[in-house]
């Protein structure tokens, strides 16, 4: 690729740092990379408009990487986000992002199961955390957290942050922080109470806006009217006509939730669901699922999904239209990512007319209006993943890292690279993804041998 702009080398970051880039697969920055690293890496303070999917983790992480001081190991950036699944997610890509550096620690801080064992590796000292607003100010406040030496804070989906928590929160954390610092804002869009937050927390800070309706250009978007009573045939008609690789299916509510995939389940469509009544750890393995490739649908609601954060979904269905344009830009944004081409379907009720007039003026452009007899009739929806996640009883806590995994399954087991999916390493276990056809072998391999020195229980998830 010929030197450009849209190089990482351009914005000055250590070879290292680019080399680790490459391996990783970012060949060129996204626009908010492209205009906001300069920003970010020159030390000012930043806000940053761009919706989920657009690089502003990397953006931001990069920044952080760039100035950390590894023979210091008190916290030196401090990552809030709104919920979970986001924690763990932007901790992963930080932690990918500075493979570079060996013994960059960087924890997640966001209650549920095993937070003990978390505050003890913070007692052990850590670069970068990673953490949800109400957690970070107990850690604070408990004086379990020392942030004297922070020199950098990130407010990330600052508009859904002040929905888990108010502004009073956020200054009461500020208030254990060193004056003199970075702070970065990253919102999707920036309300009067986000405008008041980064007068009061940021100073004189370089703004930088990514278009959402630019962002929206690569999607694919249909509409379909239907009755009440016809959605249920229409989403399998849609679904099997697309037949998408892997598919998000959104309703507005957890009882449309659980309708959607029981329906699919009576098609023995393979699918998985993820609302707030479900406990934690199920979600984080829903997610994990979804992610490696060993679920193709996953149905969600807003609430449930907020932070997920998966990148190539080859579609985007609304069963329910959602109740506002800025959601339904969020919704289907996540099937365009980074320039990649994506297909938005949607469903919607004839009493539901003012909302596609509203979504169509917002991304100046009509909305496409198909019949459903336009589609093939219904067939066979091809939902077989292609992959199995298997869960090892191992994780952080035990220093396994990918590589030990995939080590021990291509060196050891004779497993290909393409045999092996993604590897989520969590703090007790770790999941990763393998082909159908290698379940058994790799069961077996695993329980019967050991990783890095020691035995580990192995099974399906």
């Amino acid at each position: 690729m010929s030197e450009g702009s849209k190089d990482f080398k351009s914005v000055g970051l250590s070879k290292a740092i680019r080399d680790n880039l490459k391996v990783l697969g970012y060949l060129e920055m996204t626009p908010i990379q492209e205009q906001g690293l300069p920003l970010i890496l020159s030390g000012r303070d930043f806000i940053g408009q761009a919706n989920t999917g657009s690089g502003k983790t990397a953006a931001f992480a990069l920044g952080i990487l760039a100035k950390l001081d590894m023979a210091m190991k008190k916290p030196q950036a401090l990552i809030i986000v709104p919920a979970r699944e986001l924690a763990e997610q932007v901790t992963g890509e930080t932690r990918r992002l500075a493979r570079f550096a060996e013994n960059t620690k960087v924890l997640t801080m966001a209650g549920g199961v095993k937070e003990h064992l978390k505050v003890k590796s913070l007692n052990q000292g850590a670069h970068i955390i990673v953490g949800t607003l109400g957690r970070i100010l107990k850690l604070v406040e408990s004086g379990v957290l020392d942030l004297s030496g922070l020199k950098v804070l990130v407010l990330d989906e600052a508009d859904r942050l002040l929905e888990t928590g108010t502004m009073k929160d956020i200054h009461r954390i500020v208030s254990f922080m060193p004056m003199k610092r970075q702070t970065m804002l990253f919102s999707a869009t920036l309300p009067s109470g986000i405008k008041k937050l980064s007068e009061t927390l940021l100073e004189d800070p370089a703004q930088v806006t990514i278009d959402s309706q630019h962002q929206l250009i690569t999607v694919n978007q249909l509409f379909f009217k239907v009755t009440e009573e016809e959605k249920p045939d229409a989403l399998l008609r849609v679904l099997g006509h697309y037949s998408p690789e892997s598919c998000l299916i959104f309703c507005n509510s957890r009882v449309a939730c659980n309708t959607v995939a029981k329906l699919l389940r009576s098609q023995r469509i393979d699918s998985l669901r993820i609302h707030s009544d479900l406990e934690q750890k199920d979600r984080t393995l829903t997610l994990i699922k979804f992610d490696n490739r060993s679920c193709r649908v996953l149905v969600a609601t807003d609430l449930a999904s907020r932070g997920l954060d998966v990148k190539d979904v080859s579609a985007v269905i609304n069963y329910d239209l959602p109740s506002d344009h800025e959601l339904y830009i969020h919704r289907i944004g996540r099937t365009a990512r980074a320039g990649q081409e994506g297909l938005a379907l949607n469903l919607y009720l004839p009493k539901e007319r003012s909302k596609l007039k509203a979504i169509g003026e917002y991304i100046k452009m009509e909305c496409p209006v198909m019949s459903l007899d336009e589609l093939e009739k219904l067939k066979p929806v091809a939902s077989k993943p292609l992959m199995t996640t298997l869960y090892i009883s191992g994780g952080r806590k035990d220093s396994i890292r990918p590589g030990d995994i995939v080590g021990a399954l291509t060196k050891d087991a004779g497993l290909t690279r393409d045999e092996v999916g993604k590897i989520h390493i969590l703090e007790v276990n770790s999941y990763i993804a393998v082909t159908n056809d290698k379940v058994g072998h790799v069961i077996k391999f695993l329980n019967e041998g050991k990783i890095k020195g020691k035995k580990f229980k192995v099974g399906k998830a």
